[in-house]
């Protein structure tokens, strides 16, 4: 395998490190359909430019602008036979990606 194999493969496994999977709620869809909007969970480090890279080279479009925002985790407790349970919930960092006018991303197509 040529150096620039290599290169390349190792690029889109770090795409798809930044981009950890898509957000698929009703209002992810219709903010889809009316504003050409897609949500991401992304990685915690990763910047607004990176997001915006890897989303152009994986789906083919042209992105107009990256908003990102930040999840922190949450105390959760649970009354159980036991007692009292207490645990904390997952944070993690979401991107909201405005694509340019025409264009789609289809997450259903690989179903």
């Amino acid at each position: 395998m040529t150096f620039y194999m290599q290169l390349l493969e190792t690029s889109k496994f770090r795409l798809m490190d930044i981009l950890l999977k898509p957000i698929v709620t009703e209002k992810m869809t219709e903010q889809g359909e009316d504003r050409n909007r897609f949500g991401f969970v992304v990685a915690k480090d990763a910047n607004k430019i990176q997001i915006k890279q890897a989303v152009e080279e994986l789906y083919g479009v042209t992105v107009e602008s990256v908003n990102t925002m930040v999840y922190a985790g949450k105390k959760k407790s649970r009354h159980t036979k036991s007692g009292v349970t207490t645990g904390r919930t997952v944070s993690y960092k979401k991107a909201i990606v405005t694509i340019a006018e025409g264009e789609t991303i289809d997450f259903y197509s690989n179903i």
